[in-house]
């Protein structure tokens, strides 16, 4: 990869980067790799490549890390001031651009778009700003250019007014809203969001409903797509790596204190299990499938005891009140259930916050029926993963407002997120699957979530912007 003082042939940006550091007692900095599609992509396209990854610091050990010159080779932390951070990330695109694609606000109250939101879309320019000046400042004539997410719609426009040379490509990982819902921001909001967008050359999307959405938001706010090509690419899931890491030591050992905590039945055969894994993010509709497995224990009592609901709900955003307000909601209906529903040897909600990916890996394993009914998703791989490490095969109720309802709706039970009645319906119906008919649609979901893993995820999007690909 290249050093962030040399020009660099391709490009990412993204507001999280793929290394994090912390300072520690004696002051020494440590770093922390992380994963995911950008790394396994950026893993695949060779050490020769000359790329480098535009990201944000954005913790003080990552601030640190930029003041002390320690960065990685390949990557380059922007120290942008921590309050226009926050202005950007917070104010902007979690708490509006996100809610306006996954279609969130309570519009009796809000949106309020006033002189604060203003203010802080300010910051979310000057934040893009800092983005697509390092970009042009570092990429080499012909650069190709991969910009990522819903935190940088403005970088491609800029960034096209500085280097016309380059070739830039954006890739969304959220829905995008139709035209109805889009037109809640302000207009000239809106259209700068499209504008900044179509600067690119090529965008990306995970499924062709989001990619529609955008090309009618753009026929109706900015006269048409112009010049700028549209591609769907369908994250996949990384088989070899989930199936290598669900079955190390630390899972294993997870796998045993959740039999524990899950129990068999009074006839002592083991106790079903519906599994989620999901951060507590308002679009993930948790409570919901609380709710929903609350119906099945009252309309089927026969699975009463015979069944554990095993939840993991990883804090998200808990700087923001709205989220925590949430998380707190998730622990108080669990309870609700345990405490109307549970025996001495019987916990009908096994709930737990605190993120551990060894104990996520272990539930996916133990899994007969996966919960996965977002409000509103740009894909889920939640959706993706468990039906591929399941031991025994699962059964997946899908919502159909997840982006991977459209590649593995035929083999899952399919839900409407908003009925409780019938997600519990869909659970019932789940459970009753006989273990051969489970492990036989397991094995096309794994097959269908499977189809575009990361690392030619990314380089499908690299090839098609450079020229390589369609």
């Amino acid at each position: 990869m290249a050093s962030p003082q040399t020009a660099a042939k391709v490009l990412v940006a993204s507001n999280r980067g793929p290394v994090s550091y912390e300072v520690r007692d004696d002051g020494s900095l440590h770093s922390k790799r992380g994963g995911g599609g950008m790394v396994s992509g950026l893993s695949a396209i060779g050490p020769d490549a000359g790329a480098l990854w535009v990201c944000s610091a954005l913790s003080d050990g990552d601030r640190e890390a930029v003041r002390r010159g320690a960065g990685e080779d390949g990557v380059l932390m922007l120290d942008i001031p921590a309050d226009v951070h926050a202005d950007a990330y917070n104010g902007i695109a979690n708490s509006v651009l996100w809610f306006v694609h996954h279609m969130l606000y309570q519009t009796p109250l809000e949106p309020v778009f006033d002189a604060e939101f203003r203010r802080q879309w300010a910051s979310y320019e000057t934040y893009n700003r800092a983005f697509a000046e390092a970009l042009a400042e570092r990429a080499a004539p012909g650069a190709a250019v991969l910009v990522q997410d819903y935190h940088l719609t403005l970088v491609p426009g800029m960034l096209r007014e500085l280097r016309p040379d380059v070739r830039i490509g954006h890739f969304s990982h959220t829905p995008w809203a139709p035209p109805e819902y889009f037109a809640m921001l302000p207009d000239d909001i809106a259209r700068q969001v499209l504008g900044g967008m179509l600067g690119a050359d090529r965008l990306g999307f995970l499924t062709r409903r989001w990619a529609d959405a955008f090309e009618a938001c753009c026929e109706r706010f900015a006269g048409g797509l112009g010049g700028t090509r549209i591609g769907v690419h369908g994250l996949g899931a990384d088989a070899d790596f989930l199936r290598a890491r669900s079955h190390e030591s630390d899972v294993s050992e997870r796998m045993t204190a959740l039999r524990e905590e899950i129990g068999t039945a009074p006839d002592g055969s083991p106790r079903r299990t519906v599994v989620r894994v999901d951060r507590t993010e308002l679009s993930k509709n948790i409570v919901r499938g609380l709710l929903a497995y609350r119906q099945l224990l009252g309309d089927h009592p026969e699975w009463r005891e015979r069944v554990v609901h095993v939840a993991f709900a990883y804090p998200s955003r808990q700087d923001l009140a709205v989220y925590r307000d949430y998380t707190a909601e998730v622990q108080r209906v669990a309870r609700e259930i345990n405490d109307a529903y549970g025996t001495p040897g019987w916990t009908p909600v096994v709930l737990h916050v605190k993120d551990d990916f060894a104990r996520s890996l272990a539930a996916y394993r133990l899994a007969d029926v996966a919960l996965v009914n977002p409000i509103r998703d740009g894909m889920n791989l939640v959706a993706k993963e468990v039906p591929l490490v399941s031991d025994e095969g699962c059964v997946l109720v899908l919502s159909r407002e997840a982006g991977a309802f459209e590649e593995l709706g035929e083999d899952a039970l399919p839900v409407n997120p908003y009925d409780v009645i019938a997600t519990a319906e869909a659970l019932h119906e789940a459970l009753s699957v006989p273990p051969a008919e489970r492990a036989e649609r397991s094995k096309r979901l794994a097959a269908a979530a499977t189809a575009l893993p990361p690392a030619q995820w990314f380089l499908d999007q690299l090839n098609a912007l450079t020229g390589d690909g369609a």
